[in-house]
């Protein structure tokens, strides 16, 4: 059978252009120029695969960067509100009682007593931080489902409260505002016992003791006899006291003796009154600071975190194409009241 392709034109309008009859029987004879319009190579990239961020699945959970925590007011035991955000300087009354006696005569006037006061003073520091975002960059952490706004309002808040855990320990320069680790008013640092081992530090930089659970446990117990002398009298082993160290200091607790007892097992027995804390900043750049504390004495603290406001949040402000808010806060330190109940030692 032949295919007459001029008749198929004429009759059906179907064109094969340049094409020649095309024999169809059993053999199947093929002109290969049919089809030789088709493209013989791509013109786009080989690709197999779809864009990458289609399967990409991003998680609704925030995933918070770690920073030291702040718990230098935890270990203090107490912060207090002190005057407010317009308060410059605070004076914290002592008073001392005073007098003499005579023997006895009716016709004596001789003894007397009185009182000696004294107003040392502290000044308040106020700091502040500003936060902005713009509404581009809101779209732009939407699409990523990012609460930017409220992020950069977390991200205040703690840079804040960072600042105010800084001066409880150190006080601001330049002012009358101290923290827990240098107010002029603190006793002198002890200087820990030699150890067998040698050298006077707990724990080598391994984290292995260098030193005996009953080392630890004199160390501890030399801070307590000089809180005795000094306090004289008005601290004895059933006072609440509380122990401060690093966290890495604090590992000491469970350094065991030959007969399986840990440091903390001995402290719940001579002391069961005595609280462990521990305060990142205790390692210093000058060794290990621990500070053993009496909590209080006929009912007066021995030191306070005070602050003058925490957190005022000022009025937002609507720019042409963004907002921005200041937020602010003061401090006046650690505000020591009783230095003699403050025992330190540094080298541990």
């Amino acid at each position: 059978m032949i295919i007459d392709f001029k008749e198929l034109e004429r009759r059906a309008g179907i064109h094969f252009m340049g094409q020649q009859p095309m024999a169809m029987d059993n053999t199947l004879s093929y002109d290969f120029n049919l089809a030789m319009d088709a493209q013989p190579g791509l013109v786009t990239v080989s690709n197999s695969g779809i864009p990458a961020f289609l399967t990409t699945y991003i998680d609704p959970k925030m995933i918070e960067v770690l920073v030291s925590p702040i718990k230098a007011a935890e270990a203090v035991g107490s912060e207090v509100k002190k005057g407010d955000w317009i308060t410059e300087t605070a004076m914290f009354p002592v008073v001392e009682s005073t007098g003499q006696t005579a023997a006895y005569g009716d016709y004596s006037n001789s003894g007397s007593t009185g009182v000696n006061t004294n107003f040392p003073q502290r000044q308040s520091f106020h700091y502040q931080t500003v936060s902005q975002w713009g509404e581009k960059e809101l779209e732009r952490a939407g699409a990523a489902r990012i609460d930017w706004a409220s992020r950069v309002g977390i991200a205040s808040v703690l840079t804040l409260n960072k600042f105010q855990n800084k001066t409880y320990l150190f006080g601001v320069a330049g002012l009358q505002n101290y923290g827990m680790l240098n107010d002029p008013a603190l006793p002198a640092n002890l200087t820990p016992g030699t150890k067998a081992a040698g050298g006077t530090t707990w724990s080598t930089v391994a984290g292995k003791p260098n030193a005996t659970a009953l080392e630890v446990l004199e160390d501890i117990q030399a801070m307590f006899w000089n809180l005795q002398v000094r306090l004289n009298g008005n601290v004895d082993t059933d006072s609440k006291m509380t122990l401060i160290s690093s966290p890495s200091a604090a590992v000491a607790k469970t350094f065991v003796n030959e007969f399986g007892l840990n440091v903390e097992d001995y402290l719940k027995q001579a002391y069961p009154n005595l609280t462990w804390k521990t305060v990142p900043e205790y390692k210093t750049g000058s060794g290990e600071q621990i500070q053993l504390v009496v909590d209080e004495i006929e009912g007066q603290r021995t030191w306070d975190c005070c602050f003058t406001e925490k957190m005022r949040a000022h009025p937002v402000v609507v720019e042409m194409s963004s907002f921005q808010q200041k937020k602010s806060q003061g401090t006046w330190g650690t505000v020591l009241y009783r230095p003699a109940a403050v025992q330190g030692m540094l080298g541990i």
